[in-house]
């Protein structure tokens, strides 16, 4: 009993060293060559927060009238980039580590992981950013603040779950990286990232249906994750949320449900099919 409980010891050190490993590597070979290196981790999403805000905020005003609004207009863009960079990076992680996989024994969903954790250091990074910007726009935190653990590791969840389920996939099918890439451009419109979940619910074109359809968008795990962050952070009053939408609790925990499903099932089809990766790669 003793040496078993050694061995499998020993094996989880190991991996936690391979993974740290990993993640070491992938951050720094991301921004090599780079003159503005890591500054690119809060200079790209802050970029893309000018022209949205810009454009959605400004000309085709696309906000919900508060002053917080351009705060939150960023940290959704940034949980958004997360996510994206996560489920990209991680759809590709086995077949660009192909090499390494056959050269050192280690558990494969490593390979995943490390992907997913390299984009969870960016997030980090934007996130000290989205503070700085919300004390200057003297943003009033509450306790809710105390929650966004819990949101996160639902995000990471999620991110992490699409990234093992669709890796696997990819290793057969190249052709998943290109169907992701419109798949996440429908999701980002299809969900308020840069548009205020108020403009459909006070929405006149859609009368009594942009209540309904607010609170469809917000089953979508992704959507819930966000305007949850987001509320809990910045905004409690202004930001809604599916606890706050959905009356029936039961429904409002469909996409935490969701979530862990998600990665129930990626973690399943890749333990599956890992072991034929080399031979099919």
């Amino acid at each position: 009993m003793n040496t078993f409980v050694k061995r499998i010891q020993e094996r989880y050190h190991y991996s936690l060293v391979v993974l740290k490993e990993l993640v070491k590597t992938d951050f720094k070979l991301r921004y090599q060559g780079s003159f503005l290196g890591v500054a690119w981790s809060v200079l790209r999403p802050l970029m893309l927060f000018c022209v949205m805000y810009v454009v959605f905020a400004k000309f085709l005003r696309m906000s919900d009238g508060t002053p917080t609004y351009p705060v939150v207009l960023l940290l959704g863009i940034s949980t958004w980039q997360f996510f994206g960079e996560a489920t990209a990076t991680g759809l590709r992680a086995v077949v660009d580590r192909g090499d390494l996989l056959r050269k050192i024994h280690f558990p494969n969903y490593i390979v995943v992981v490390s992907a997913t954790i390299g984009a969870l250091i960016s997030l980090g990074i934007n996130l000290l950013v989205v503070v700085i910007f919300a004390i200057f726009s003297k943003v009033q935190f509450t306790w809710r603040v105390l929650l966004l653990p819990l949101n996160f590791i639902e995000l990471y969840v999620l991110a992490l779950g699409a990234a093992l389920l669709m890796a696997t996939m990819y290793v057969y099918f190249r052709d998943i990286a290109h169907l992701w890439e419109v798949l996440q451009q429908v999701l980002f419109y299809s969900i308020p990232v840069i548009y205020p979940l108020s403009m459909v619910m006070d929405n006149d074109s859609l009368d009594k249906w942009g209540l309904i359809i607010a609170k469809i968008q917000l089953l979508n795990p992704i959507a819930q994750t966000i305007q949850d962050i987001r509320h809990n952070l910045i905004a409690p009053e202004t930001q809604p949320t599916v606890w706050t939408l959905v009356g029936n609790p039961l429904i409002a925990v469909i996409p935490v449900i969701l979530a862990f499903l998600l990665l129930a099932l990626g973690v399943h089809v890749f333990r599956k099919h890992n072991r034929k990766f080399a031979e099919v790669m």
